[in-house]
């Protein structure tokens, strides 16, 4: 039988403080979202690595099959059947290695989300930290500088200022469709 020691929700003393079970419900938090992301990297990985192997096979199956000489109608017609084959198949390859990119990005969004969540944890433990604002000021300055992207950083900025998080978010959303739709039409697989 596993004894829980200490005060909780659950079973709270005098020693029971919300501030210890928000740490709590952080941390767990923090450990959901690590598994998850280890999870979903393994396989993500290894199906990168296969698209990635098909797609090159496929462009080399393409490679050959120009080269091959055209002895009469028959072999030509079988010809253009494999070469329609390998382009569909190659194209919808390069839509999966493009959803695979979308992925890596929504992985490290919530590798530093977690960060965050852990650093936020470590300040709210450390009751000299948690009423100094100069501490809280250095961990939004800490969140901020790992956004990668201008999107994030401005709605960051306007979420801390003061406008409603529904209406960053919403601003937030519009424009990375509006950035989305312009990096597909850029994007260079090979």
């Amino acid at each position: 039988m596993n004894v829980l020691s200490g005060s909780t929700s659950a079973r709270p003393d005098l020693d029971w403080s919300q501030l210890k079970e928000t740490i709590v419900m952080l941390n767990l938090a923090v450990t959901q979202i690590d598994q998850s992301m280890n999870e979903g990297n393994s396989s993500v990985s290894t199906l990168s690595k296969s698209f990635t192997g098909l797609a090159t096979n496929l462009s080399d199956i393409q490679s050959s099959i120009a080269q091959l000489s055209q002895k009469d109608e028959s072999s030509e017609k079988m010809k253009l059947i494999i070469e329609g084959s390998t382009s569909t198949a190659l194209d919808k390859v390069h839509s999966a290695i493009i959803a695979f990119q979308f992925y890596d990005k929504l992985s490290q969004r919530l590798d530093h989300v977690s960060q965050s969540l852990s650093a936020l944890t470590a300040l709210i433990s450390n009751p000299t930290d948690l009423y100094s604002p100069n501490a809280w000021q250095a961990l939004q300055e800490t969140i901020r500088s790992k956004y990668t992207m201008e999107e994030e950083r401005q709605m960051f900025d306007k979420v801390i200022s003061g406008v409603p998080i529904e209406e960053a978010l919403i601003e937030f959303n519009l424009d990375m469709a509006n950035k989305t739709a312009s990096e597909e039409d850029e994007i260079e697989l090979f």
